[in-house]
C-alpha cells in the first residue's frame, strides 16, 4: 500500500523539497508549524522520549496525556497515529537503522487491539536541516522510502520537521524543562550505541528503563580532556547547528560512561528494569522493580 498525501500517492522524489512543492498543503502546514510560538510543557502528563527511544499510547492512557521530543537537528520526530483508535506513536529517528525502526513504530501502533476500526493511519516528519553532509536529507528520503513500502495505506499529513497532544492530537513546538527520568541513564544508552527501543508500557501505564548493557565507551578518557569545540565538532552531526546545552549534556554523558563502564547490576540490582509511573502530581516516581 502507498504513502499517500492529500488521498493521492506519493511518488518519492529527490528531496523534500520537491515533495513540499508537488503538494501546497504540505508547505502550509509546515510554515504554520513553524510560526508557531514554542509552548513550554512542564513534566504533568508528559513523557519525554529521547533519541533512539519510541513510545506509544492513546487517549485512554490516565497518566501520559503528551509525547514529546526536542532538540532533533539532524535527526528527525516522527509521530504516528491512528485517527480511529488515537494511538499515536513518537520516536526521535537519528538514521541509525531505519528500516528496522519503520516496522517498530508500525507494529506499535497495531499491538493496540482495536486497530482495525474505522479510522487511517496519519504520519507526522518534523525536524532536520539542509546540513553540509546531507544527513538529514538522507534520513528524510529512508523514513519516506520505509513508510512507503509498508502493507497500510499511511497519510503524510506534516513534513516539516516537536510534541504532540495525544488527547487532541495537536502537533505543536515545545520545549521541555524535564527530560527524566534517569535522562543521563537513557543518554548514555544512546551514545554507546543502543538501538531504538519502546520504553512506554500504556496498558499498565509504566515507563520501563532497561536493563541495559553497553561495552566501555571507546577512548573516554581522552574526549573528556577535550575543549568544547573538539566535542562539539566531533560529537556532533550538526556542530553548526546544536542547542546551547549540548557539549554539556555529551560531557555529562561521558562521565556517566566512565562511571559506568559496564551498568549490568550496578543500575539495574538483580538485572531488572527499573519502573516508573505518574503519581497524583502528574509527576514519574519510582516503582518496585520488575521482573
Amino acid at each position: 500500500m502507498p504513502l499517500l498525501v492529500d488521498g493521492r500517492r506519493v511518488r518519492l522524489p529527490r528531496s523534500a523539497a520537491e515533495l513540499v512543492r508537488a503538494h501546497p498543503l504540505l508547505e502550509e502546514r509546515a510554515r504554520l508549524l513553524r510560526g508557531q510560538s514554542v509552548q513550554q510543557v512542564g513534566p504533568q502528563g508528559l513523557l519525554y522520549v529521547q533519541q533512539r527511544e519510541l513510545a506509544v499510547t492513546s487517549p485512554k492512557d490516565g497518566s501520559v496525556s503528551i509525547l514529546g521530543s526536542d532538540d532533533a537537528t539532524t535527526c528527525h520526530i516522527v509521530v504516528l497515529r491512528h485517527t480511529g483508535n488515537g494511538a499515536t506513536c513518537l520516536t526521535h529517528c537519528d538514521g541509525t537503522d531505519t528500516k528496522a525502526e519503520v516496522p517498530l513504530i508500525m507494529s506499535s501502533i497495531k499491538s493496540f487491539s482495536d486497530h482495525a476500526q474505522c479510522g487511517r493511519l496519519e504520519v507526522h516528519l518534523v525536524g532536520g536541516f539542509s546540513d553540509d553532509r546531507q544527513l538529514s536529507q538522507k534520513l528524510t528520503h529512508q523514513l519516506l522510502s520505509e513508510f512507503d513500502k509498508q502493507d497500510d495505506d499511511i497519510h503524510l499529513v506534516t513534513l516539516c520537521v516537536t510534541a504532540v497532544n495525544i488527547k487532541t492530537a495537536e502537533i505543536y513546538r515545545a520545549s521541555f524543562q524535564d527530560r527524566g527520568p534517569e535522562e543521563q541513564l537513557r543518554a548514555a544508552r544512546a551514545l554507546a550505541g543502543g538501538p531504538m527501543i519502546s520504553i512506554y508500557d500504556a496498558k499498565t501505564e509504566q515507563l520501563r528503563i532497561g536493563p541495559y548493557s553497553w561495552t566501555p565507551f571507546p577512548h573516554v578518557d581522552f574526549w573528556l580532556q577535550q575543549d568544547d569545540k573538539q566535542i562539539l565538532e566531533n560529537l556532533s552531526t550538526s556542530p553548526l547547528a546544536e542547542p546551547p546545552h549540548f557539549v554539556e549534556h555529551i560531557r555529562s554523558t561521558l562521565m556517566f560512561l566512565k562511571k559506568f563502564p559496564s551498568p549490568a547490576n550496578i543500575l539495574f540490582p538483580g538485572n531488572k528494569a527499573l519502573l516508573y509511573k505518574k503519581n497524583e502530581d502528574g509527576l514519574w516516581e519510582k516503582i518496585s522493580p520488575g521482573s
